[in-house]
């Protein structure tokens, strides 16, 4: 039995879908942010970062959406995920990593300024910035759109974390026709069952 850490309207539901892909076993425990949870000493005992998600799995706690997701595709590989061939595998792994160390920091300096900036002014600047640096990483994230998933025919994890990053286009304040193919995925995945299914058992929890 895997248990799940996350809080909804982040990143945490790419690994969720993930899980509900993977067919896993798993039982769910939400983060409630709008009390800092987060910080709470139980949950920084679980994970120092402070930030979700986290896998509890039987060897240990994993953070971090790509190793997540990684852990999830290469434990399941029933659930054909992720590619076997070493560098197909490290190509979705280049992608994730992408989201994960660009997309999401420039995403994240709309609301979480503070991070890097203590004045006010550097703060409002960052936020004025989000369209464009957002935008930006769009710019590429298009091009890397191989087929009618990301790596082109064949679905994988990289799937789940495009999808939910991607909801946060238009609060980006990036205009969504500049990207066909995202909004084309986009609404592709919002049609599975199984990413249905991880939204509603979120949202279910948080009521």
């Amino acid at each position: 039995m895997l248990t799940f850490y996350y809080a909804t309207d982040t990143c945490a539901l790419a690994s969720h879908i993930a899980l509900k892909d993977a067919g896993a076993d798993y039982r769910l425990h939400r983060i409630d942010f709008a009390t800092t949870q987060q910080r709470s000493a139980a949950y920084l005992a679980l994970n120092p970062k402070g930030r979700v998600p986290a896998l509890v799995t039987p060897e240990g706690i994993l953070t971090e959406t790509p190793a997540i997701l990684a852990y999830v595709a290469q434990a399941y590989p029933q659930a054909r995920l992720a590619p076997t061939d070493p560098f197909r595998f490290a190509k979705v792994q280049e992608f994730n990593s992408y989201l994960c160390s660009t997309l999401h920091v420039a995403h994240a300096h709309r609301m979480r300024g503070s991070r890097w900036a203590d004045e006010p002014e550097a703060i409002e600047a960052m936020k004025r910035k989000v369209p464009q640096s957002v935008g930006a990483c769009y710019d590429y994230v298009e091009t890397q759109i191989a087929g009618p998933w990301v790596m082109g025919e064949a679905y994988s994890i990289a799937d789940a974390y495009l999808f939910t990053v991607a909801q946060w286009l238009e609060g980006d304040g990036v205009d969504p026709a500049r990207y066909p193919k995202v909004i084309d995925h986009r609404a592709r995945m919002a049609a599975r069952p199984n990413v249905a299914a991880a939204i509603a058992e979120e949202f279910a929890l948080k009521a």
